[in-house]
């Protein structure tokens, strides 16, 4: 699987760059906390963009909010496609590439990076306009709630070229170690929607009332925007694998795809994960628990960002250094950044564990809401730290162009919790569980993941 070729001997890379001498020889901790800080900013602005949206269109009713549920998992698979697996891809191919001093090849992957990002962007917007409503129809949204699905879907999946095109051109950058840029644009796309979404699912002045269909039409302007401002940066001198023009071969679009179509399996899994678990709540339960555990489970994607904001700067040390010849260095990048992002993400999931409510109200006040996703919180909650080390290793993994480990690691605790979690509340009727299937899989997914690289499994396989 992996693109990086035995070596026997220390490589000399291209040290005309101050951030891939840095990358190289800086002690590790400190390097990854600066790496990491404004990537980090940068998910969690992005991904509270999306919360507060989520908060404007409850107020537009339960239905509103169970029907922008369902979306949530195949939204997210389209992002972490597009950013985490692909754009991982993407961006330790460019690392490696630039570890190894060979920045023509760069140039030449960020411009069949974007090519190929824009095609199956396209790809999957035409696929989804005309399946969306039966999707959605089997995720569990009926009557209203379907109806709220489809509206805001339809509008969401056409922007979807522009969304793979800006995660093509952030990955790019990512792995010439620069997670400032991609960090400042989503940033400021997250200060600028926070009030446009409001005012386009209401109305103010002169714009329209456009109800849900409003927090759509947000997100497809900030991804046109930020495509335009991360292409002009990836175009300029100030970017060490720059974007020009010129013809598409099959060598450098292998080297992404060697690690970037295996690691699309990971997001696959883990929005199955989302989207079965919550098809069999919402037949037990209704669509009250259903809106419940979407929202409790919607938690975990503000672990995404606190594992991705270190897990990029990841991706390309442990390229940057593999490609350099470096692989103990590389190990130690990976368990340092495990460690830290162990400490944030449980962090997280205790406080949510100890005060469920103060999360799910922000959402509703429906007594089965509360009551469902409060139960979920507190047997979940306290394995939240373990997502995090297995979702970080995934990332460092992509680095390393070895995947075996990770997939294997998501493939278990999809079968534990959705399959046999599942199979036991159909059983039971039992959600608390069914939850605690959930909480297994996760302690799972963390371990076999902190083995593979403790162990040096990871680079051997």
């Amino acid at each position: 699987m992996s693109a990086i070729p035995p070596q026997t001997a220390v490589r000399v890379p291209h040290r005309s760059h101050a951030r891939i001498h840095a990358m190289l020889e800086a002690p590790i901790a400190p390097l990854l906390a600066r790496m990491g800080w404004s990537n980090m900013l940068m998910m969690l602005a992005q991904s509270s963009t999306g919360l507060v949206e989520t908060w404007f269109l409850a107020k537009l009713g339960t239905q509103v909010l169970a029907g922008v549920a369902v979306i949530m998992p195949v939204l997210m698979l389209m992002q972490t496609m597009s950013g985490g697996a692909i754009g991982g891809g993407i961006s330790s191919s460019v690392a490696r590439t630039l570890g190894a001093g060979n920045t023509e090849l760069a140039n030449q992957l960020a411009r069949h990076a974007v090519t190929f990002n824009t095609i199956v962007g396209t790809v999957f917007s035409a696929a989804l306009l005309i399946f969306a409503r039966p999707l959605f129809h089997m995720l569990g949204a009926n009557g209203a709630a379907l109806e709220a699905a489809t509206t805001y879907g339809h509008i969401l999946f056409a922007g979807l070229p522009l969304m793979w095109a800006m995660n093509a051109l952030a990955s790019v950058i990512r792995g010439t170690g620069n997670m400032t840029v991609p960090g400042a644009v989503n940033c400021a796309g997250a200060v600028i929607l926070i009030p446009v979404s409001p005012c386009l699912i209401f109305g103010i002045g002169p714009l329209p009332k456009l109800g849900v269909a409003g927090g759509a039409w947000a997100l497809v302007a900030f991804y046109a925007v930020g495509t335009l401002i991360l292409a002009s940066y990836c175009s300029s001198e100030r970017n060490p694998a720059r974007l020009m023009l010129g013809p598409i071969r099959w060598a450098p679009l292998r080297s992404i795809l060697v690690v970037g179509i295996p690691a699309c399996i990971n997001p696959l899994l883990t929005n199955a994960l989302i989207a079965l678990t919550g098809a069999a709540v919402g037949a037990y339960a209704g669509t009250a628990a259903l809106a419940g555990y979407a929202t409790a489970a919607r938690l975990e994607y503000l672990l995404m960002p606190i594992g991705f904001g270190l897990g990029a700067p990841m991706v390309a040390l442990v390229g940057v250094n593999l490609g350099a010849g470096k692989p103990e260095r590389a190990r130690s990048i990976a368990l340092t950044g495990a460690a830290m992002t162990f400490v944030l993400t449980e962090l997280v999931g205790l406080v949510a564990a100890i005060w469920p409510h103060g999360w799910l109200r922000l959402f509703g006040a429906n007594e089965q809401l509360l009551e469902t996703g409060s139960t979920y919180l507190r047997l979940v909650g306290p394995f939240y730290g373990l997502f995090g080390v297995g979702f970080s290793l995934y990332l460092a993994a992509q680095g390393a162009g070895r995947l075996k480990w990770p997939l294997g690691a998501g493939a278990l605790r999809l079968a534990l919790f959705a399959g046999a979690g599942t199979c036991a509340l159909h059983v039971t009727r039992s959600l608390p569980l069914f939850f605690s299937f959930g909480a297994l899989a996760m302690l799972g997914y963390g371990i076999i993941n902190l083995w593979s690289v403790a162990s040096g499994r990871w680079l051997c396989d």
